[in-house]
């Protein structure tokens, strides 16, 4: 994998990596993590009729079954996605697991800790990777956001966990809830490179939040970014951005995630109630 650049040096306009890069610059000390949760769908060669599902049709069942599931009923594409896990680890990706998600023919695997721009550089390799398991399974696989929009199915996103040292530390929390906030008040400018077609996924229904409007909470699913029990309880740890699509580009998201809080304070924003999740 490389970056591209004009002869006179200067990095292409497509070189989102070379944005990222500087965003990163000069901040090692901030030893900022990103844990990425690469959604995708598969399809069969018709590109129309996801795996498990009748050619032409939906499923018997609705949503629910198929998350996290065992048996030929409920889970497909097991084969495709561990096949890609182990190539994963061989080219040395930090892929940390997978996992089937919540509508039928849909997968995950989440990459990292990763630190800094490694975690663009790994989560990039990691789709060619898994592209190309997906051509010795001759199944079709899209990143799309929403790739079936009739039914109640869920989208697909690229969910990003994010960290800083000063988070992981006591007293970490605070840290959190200012970066939060810092999100909120870029809320726009985010939604602008989080992917194409987001604006179908983040309906406010099947586990997102609207795109209209920033929110957070704890343990709540419905949010845009959602701080977890764990962390909440610790008083210290991590903080989710649920809004990037699966198809997004991960440097411009990295990238503009660490330049929003590494910004200016912003005006506190009241959470989502708990019980809302």
């Amino acid at each position: 994998m490389c970056d591209a650049y004009a002869p006179a040096g200067e990095a292409l306009e497509s070189n989102h990596r070379a944005v990222a890069e500087k965003a990163f610059e000069g901040k090692d000390e901030e030893e900022i993590w990103f844990g990425m949760e690469q959604e995708f769908t598969l399809f069969n060669l018709d590109e129309r009729t996801p795996l498990g599902w009748p050619e032409g049709g939906m499923p018997s069942r609705e949503q629910g079954p198929y998350y996290c599931s065992v048996g030929p009923e409920n889970s497909f594409g097991r084969a495709i996605v561990e096949a890609m896990y182990k190539a994963a680890l061989y080219a040395g990706i930090e892929i940390s697991g997978t996992n089937g998600e919540v509508m039928p023919g849909q997968q995950e695997y989440q990459v990292g800790p990763c630190v800094g721009i490694d975690a663009g550089d790994q989560l990039t390799m990691s789709r060619y990777i898994l592209q190309r398991v997906c051509e010795d399974f001759q199944v079709y696989c899209t990143l799309h956001p929403k790739p079936i929009v009739e039914g109640d199915w869920n989208g697909a996103g690229m969910h990003t966990n994010v960290s800083t040292k000063s988070m992981r530390e006591e007293g970490g929390l605070e840290e959190i809830k200012k970066a939060i906030y810092k999100l909120g008040d870029k809320h726009a400018e985010h939604i602008a490179i989080y992917g194409e077609g987001n604006e179908l996924r983040l309906t406010g229904k099947f586990e997102t939040a609207s795109i209209e409007n920033f929110s957070f909470g704890v343990a709540n699913r419905g949010a845009s970014v959602r701080i977890g029990r764990d962390t909440w309880e610790d008083g210290k740890g991590y903080f989710e951005d649920r809004r990037p699509s699966s198809n997004c580009d991960p440097y411009l998201v990295t990238g503009k995630i660490m330049s929003t809080i590494m910004g200016p304070e912003a005006p506190e924003i009241t959470p989502l109630d708990k019980e809302e999740a």
